[in-house]
């Protein structure tokens, strides 16, 4: 086993962690929701998390699978770390502040606070789009098919 593969097996196991972590935490989290500011940001805070949670274990099991180099499994995994926490904090902040109508109108509802507050929830959740896209496109990038060349299979064709 190489140190590209050591590294991206290490890294699954963190993103299997981390999801079942996320799990727990909305679990308890559920409970909160009707003493949160705006309870229904609260509760698309919750549905996030779920489907983070459980995206995070997808990508933890297939994540040994990918075929990158220790650079670029390292940008693609603390890209969608930093993307997958970075949205749902804004969810987060918007449910404990009463605030978030200008950034997520749907979810946020009457939900307004602040200039600070919403700037500050505008801020964390527009950063997670393009470091989430730039994720994504690399973790489609190593599930290309390269068939690499072994010495089994070298010694195979012989």
């Amino acid at each position: 086993m190489n140190a590209d593969s050591k590294l991206l097996s290490r890294q699954g196991q963190r993103l299997l962690q981390i999801g079942v972590a996320l799990l727990l935490l909305l679990s308890i989290e559920g409970f909160a929701i009707p003493h949160l500011a705006a309870p229904h940001l609260g509760v698309s805070a919750h549905k996030l998390a779920g489907l983070q949670s459980v995206l995070m274990l997808a990508l933890g099991l297939m994540w040994p699978r990918l075929d990158l180099g220790a650079a670029t499994s390292r940008i693609a995994f603390w890209l969608f770390i930093y993307a997958a926490f970075a949205i749902l904090a804004a969810f987060v902040l918007g449910a404990v502040w009463g605030a978030g109508n200008q950034t997520m109108p749907l979810a946020g509802g009457a939900a307004r606070g602040s200039a600070f507050q919403e700037t500050v929830i505008a801020v964390v959740a527009y950063s997670s789009g393009p470091t989430g896209l730039i994720s994504f496109a690399l973790i489609f990038w190593g599930l290309r098919a390269v068939e690499h060349t072994t010495r089994e299979k070298a010694e195979a064709i012989r």
